[in-house]
């Protein structure tokens, strides 16, 4: 699955990353990601507990996961929120706040370390995407990292982040799916994974105009919390009813708690549903 090889991003400390996976991900693997950034104990789990505990739990949870359905070999995968939507303008009124070269590097020296695939993930608030996927793409030059798109933050309506909940459509997902796919030509990489989330009707418009690329995976990845009913009815009529290539479950070790008589899914609850999600993250 993986082999090292050279890759030049122009970048010594990112050439030093030897981790290459050589084959597209999916669907042989089911990808167990965790979720957050290290400057934040609230976003999730990634920067919940320092570093070794947190792959400790995430080994932990992978084994549940394989015991759950041993046939699906699972690819780990660290989920950074790499540009994080902010409630204020910030001096270009982007109302987004990039992460520093030496935070992005750092998770992606753990994902190197631990043969953890990595994603970088975008809460675009009012930037423009293409040029948050442009101040990306020296690390997505690395054959194990790959993309996130969060729609709740792409604040089109002009309001401010976390106000209301965003949206994309079709065409922005394309122009995300062109740009990966011209990274992975130009640098031959195997294909990249695209991760978009979704957990209401309006967060994606005009699905049927996704267009599919040999070189992306697209996960359509159902990030509601709340009680095992409200997401399966999510995931049944966002993601299913709405199909465009794979499927991704979230689940939440806290915010799926919230409501009263409230729990998380077990591992046996989400593979039961169909289709089966090959993407599945913890924040």
């Amino acid at each position: 699955m993986s082999s090292t090889r050279a890759v030049s991003t122009g970048d010594s400390t990112l050439d030093s990353l030897t981790y290459a996976p050589t084959e597209a991900i999916l669907p042989k693997h089911r990808i167990f990601a965790y979720y957050g950034n290290p400057h934040s104990k609230k976003m999730g789990i990634l920067g919940e507990y320092p570093k070794e505990e947190m792959l400790r739990r995430l080994d932990n949870e992978i084994e549940n996961w394989q015991k759950a359905d041993p046939k699906t070999p699972i690819q780990p995968a660290l989920h950074l929120v790499a540009i994080s939507a902010q409630g204020a303008p910030g001096k270009d009124g982007g109302y987004r706040m990039r992460m520093s070269d030496k935070t992005i590097k750092k998770v992606l020296k753990w994902g190197n370390e631990h043969k953890a695939i990595v994603f970088l993930d975008i809460q675009r608030g009012h930037a423009p995407l293409a040029g948050e996927m442009k101040f990306l793409e020296k690390y997505l030059k690395l054959p194990f990292v790959h993309l996130g798109i969060d729609p709740e933050f792409s604040m089109v309506t002009g309001a401010k982040p976390g106000t209301k909940i965003g949206s994309y459509d079709a065409a922005d997902v394309n122009q995300a799916v062109q740009f990966l796919s011209r990274v992975v030509r130009e640098n031959n990489l195997p294909p990249k994974v695209l991760v978009v989330h979704r957990f209401t009707q309006g967060m994606i418009k005009n699905y049927k105009n996704i267009k599919l690329d040999p070189n992306v995976q697209i996960v359509m990845d159902m990030d509601g919390w709340g009680p095992p009913v409200l997401k399966k009815d999510s995931y049944k009529d966002y993601i299913v009813k709405e199909p465009v290539q794979y499927t991704g479950f979230k689940l939440f070790y806290k915010n799926d708690f919230r409501k009263p008589g409230s729990r998380i899914m077990t591992p046996e609850e989400v593979l039961a549903l169909n289709p089966i999600p090959m993407y599945i993250q913890y924040q």
